[in-house]
């Protein structure tokens, strides 16, 4: 039989009751920590607009989110 524990508990935030493991598993403040408040956009770009973002997120290692993020901001620190 397997030997972990298990103990029933109520999460810190209202909820549902959930099995807890004795080690391990989520923790209050674990994870990575956001810096802004997200928002879903649709955006409807050219496929060559597209293929230069891809190729942007190629060059500098980082995600679509990272190079879009860093277009916006240069152009609203511009203005």
């Amino acid at each position: 039989m397997n030997d972990k524990k298990i103990k029933l508990g109520v999460p810190n935030q209202e909820g549902q009751l959930s099995m807890m493991f004795t080690r391990g598993g989520p923790r209050e403040g674990a994870g990575r920590k956001g810096f802004g408040e997200t928002r879903k956009v649709s955006l409807t770009l050219s496929k060559e607009t597209w293929d230069e973002i891809e190729n942007r997120c190629s060059i500098l290692d980082c995600s679509r989110s990272e190079v879009l993020r860093n277009i916006i901001e240069s152009c609203i620190t511009k203005m």
